[in-house]
């Protein structure tokens, strides 16, 4: 596109981005950042905002990785912290209001947007940095701009708008069905897990308008499956009237129900099988860690009996196998609890042979997946270091060597991505400079990896004067100024280090509706906070 002058355009319309009044990117995932640079230079928009004319679109940005965008701050005219439904409206609303009136030099615009809860603006805000490289502060520099950016959410999500008749495309895509947003939030407080902080209060949407929303996008699609979203299905407290009256709803028309994010602890053979009248869809659980003293560390709050009770319910309903995910770098972490994981394959496989030979009718199919913690912003975690690239590597080796069976199968993450994710994420402004140098030399794929080249990204770190280990392998004290600490998400940084605390002595925190653990989510005024 570049050499033959054609601009990346819109796939409906083929309008050019720089026609646009806005350019919007959702911000999924931290190795993402180069490819965000390239489709603004590809789109014809100049890639700084100090760059941009005032005819030029505005860029904007949210999604979980927007929560510390400041190695994207020079690349955004403005960001939105939070959920979208509401304040999209109100800034379009600015906007047209603000061009119906002949518009006006692009600060004008930005100083008004700045005045909208939950929009940030990162040109109003400057950085200072101590002598040791870390944060001095992050303070405005326009009155406009607040102290403090708390973010936006929709407390009645049945009121909020969903797509029911969606774009269907003509080819086969990865998640190729109807998704249903069971809720948001989540109740368990893992102390790794990232969203499981940020989209606090849980807000549930009711089954009457999940099946209305169901039925509708089936319709309008002609999709043969539809996914139940949340970021733990099981713990919806509507599933069992839901899948009740989708199974019955769907019946005929061999659409299948797929019920992902399962946790161990709560699984039944009858809510699999209704889930499964149509087909039988993979199963998956995420365990965490090996051990029952990792595992309380991160406060996952499931045992290895509920795992096994899971698996021995789904073998006798029918399954073969099923898909578990573990981490591994995680604090405090040693090779016992690595062997663990190899452990609780192994018992897994030794239940498989307990069961009836006629209920046995395929081979055990069990596939072990791990991943490198990547110390998260807004997270209990979010102090500590990551693990050593050499000390990542002897771990996968090391569980490697004892997954050693036919029934296995294991798959590990590149410790060379996870490095540099963990680089992103707690990074600051200064990163910019490097992630537009990387851009400019071709790195552009990097969240693929075949196209991942750490090596090119540690030599433009170098060139810039920067430690990638002073991001990713440093522990921080509690008293540090992150580089995030002006955006609010509910989520008390007080409350944050209790949970630091509780793991480090490997206490576990009840879930939300257990009990308030006081992490400051109230602020919001609904959602479990107030059930």
């Amino acid at each position: 596109m570049r050499r033959e002058g054609i601009p990346l355009f819109s796939l409906e319309s083929k309008t050019p981005l720089r026609e646009f009044d806005f350019v919007g990117f959702t911000l999924q995932y931290e190795l993402s950042f180069p490819n965000v640079l390239n489709m603004i230079d590809l789109g014809g928009i100049p890639v700084r905002t100090a760059d941009r004319a005032d005819d030029d679109p505005f860029v904007i940005a949210g999604g979980p990785c927007a929560y510390n965008v400041e190695p994207m701050a020079d690349f955004f005219d403005l960001v939105v912290m939070g959920e979208g439904e509401e304040v999209l409206g109100e800034l379009l609303d600015l906007h047209g209001a603000w061009k119906k009136a002949g518009k006006g030099p692009r600060t004008e615009f930005l100083a008004r947007a700045a005045r909208i809860p939950g929009i940030y603006v990162p040109s109003f805000y400057e950085v200072s940095y101590n002598e040791d490289g870390t944060v001095a502060s992050v303070a405005p520099n326009r009155p406009e701009a607040s102290a403090r950016v708390l973010k936006r959410i929709v407390l009645d999500l049945d009121a909020a708008g969903y797509p029911e008749d969606d774009l269907v495309p003509n080819l086969e895509t990865v998640h190729d069905r109807v998704f249903l947003e069971l809720f948001r939030g989540c109740i368990r407080g893992c102390r790794f897990c990232q969203a499981g902080y940020i989209y606090r209060p849980v807000r549930e949407r009711s089954p009457e308008s999940l099946r209305k929303q169901a039925l509708a996008a089936t319709a309008a699609t002609g999709y043969e499956e539809v996914g139940l979203l949340s970021l733990s299905t099981s713990d919806y407290t509507g599933l069992a009237e839901l899948t009740a009256h989708l199974v019955d709803d769907l019946d005929g028309q061999r659409v299948n129900l797929s019920l992902p994010s399962l946790r161990v602890d709560s699984v039944s053979l009858e809510l699999m099988e209704k889930a499964s009248k149509v087909r039988k869809s993979g199963l998956t659980f995420a365990p965490e860690a090996g051990t029952q003293r990792l595992r309380d560390v991160v406060n996952k709050g499931v045992e290895e009996g509920d795992l096994m009770r899971s698996m021995k319910l789904a073998f006798e309903g029918g399954w073969n196998g099923a898909k578990l995910y573990f981490m591994l770098g995680l604090p405090t972490e040693t090779m016992e609890d690595v062997e663990g994981i190899a452990a609780l394959a192994h018992q897994i496989e030794a239940l498989w042979r307990t069961i009836p030979r006629e209920l046995r009718l395929r081979p055990l199919d069990l596939n072990i997946s791990t991943s490198m913690f990547v110390p998260k912003p807004f997270t209990a975690f979010q102090w500590e270091p990551q693990e050593s690239m050499d000390g990542m590597r002897a771990k996968q080796q090391h569980l490697r060597n004892l997954l050693r069976s036919k029934a296995i199968r294991y798959q590990w993450h590149d410790t060379h991505q996870s490095f540099f994710e963990a680089v992103l994420a707690r990074g600051d402004r200064r990163l910019g400079a490097v992630l537009e140098e990387g851009v400019k030399r071709g790195r552009r794929f990097d969240s693929w990896d075949d196209h991942f080249r750490l090596d090119a990204w540690l030599g433009i770190m170098a060139e810039q004067g920067l430690d990638p280990a002073f991001y990713a392998n440093r522990k921080r004290p509690y008293d540090e100024t992150t580089p995030w600490d002006h955006i609010d998400v509910g989520v008390e940084r007080d409350f944050l280090v209790r949970e630091s605390r509780a793991a480090e002595a490997g206490e576990t925190t009840t879930n939300c509706r257990e009990g308030c653990a006081g992490c400051g989510a109230t602020v919001f005024g609904g959602g479990v906070c107030f059930e």
